[in-house]
């Protein structure tokens, strides 16, 4: 038997990095191998900011355009949430607020490759915790590497117009679908779970998506 998890996400989104963790604790406690069931996580694209021009904008400067005087206390519950799953965010390291499209043409590739969770966490990590600046070139190509994605490879698809064109497919299809704001998690295709929801309530979504006949599958 199996069952097949869409995450629809951005690497920019901090409820996302929680959610990644609430899914990783639910998957443990869900012990599929105990329950002879393959489990397949999928990372589906999402932009917060697709308006945002492709060098992206000044950190400081985005927070006061999207949220005014509320800025500095926007992430309060958020890090809180993420010291429980054990991430430290580092919100005062970031300086750069990116256009994710090339963020998202890496995970694609790396979906590709068998290695898209670890490219998922790689991106997190080097964002929220490093501050890394995802709209240089260089800096998503050593991301790419860390994740054990071929830096060449990395390189092609990062100027390639069909993956583009992919990604930008993909979260147009999300949208379709009524997606609003992310974490969203699709179990078999037919259920569906937004928000960075406690580990016991996708686990609960794991257990009804198997009682369920699944959807026509993705490619």
């Amino acid at each position: 038997m199996n069952l097949r998890i869409d995450v629809i996400s951005d690497v920019v989104c901090p409820w996302c990095y929680v959610g990644k963790r609430r899914l990783e604790e639910a998957l443990r406690q869900f012990d599929a191998a105990g329950k002879g069931i393959t489990v397949e996580v999928c990372w589906r694209p999402f932009q917060l900011n697709p308006d945002l021009p492709a060098f992206g904008m000044n950190r400081a400067e985005y927070l006061a355009r999207k949220f005014g005087p509320t800025a500095p206390d926007i992430y309060t519950r958020v890090a809180q949430a993420g010291r429980s799953v054990g991430i430290a965010f580092a919100f005062e390291s970031i300086a750069h607020q990116p256009n994710t499209l090339p963020a998202h043409q890496l995970i694609r590739l790396a979906g590709q490759q068998g290695r898209q969770e670890a490219m998922v966490e790689t991106l997190f990590r080097a964002y929220f915790i490093e501050g890394a600046d995802l709209t240089d070139g260089t800096v998503l190509v050593q991301l790419a590497a860390r994740a054990g994605v071929e830096p060449a490879t990395a390189v092609h698809c990062l100027s390639d117009t069909g993956a583009k064109r992919a990604v930008a497919d993909e979260e147009r299809s999300a949208r379709d679908l009524g997606v609003q704001g992310v974490p969203f998690f699709v179990f078999n295709g037919r259920l569906a779970v937004s928000g960075a929801q406690e580990p016991e309530v996708l686990v609960r979504a794991m257990e009804t998506a198997l009682r369920e006949p699944a959807a026509v599958e993705q490619p």
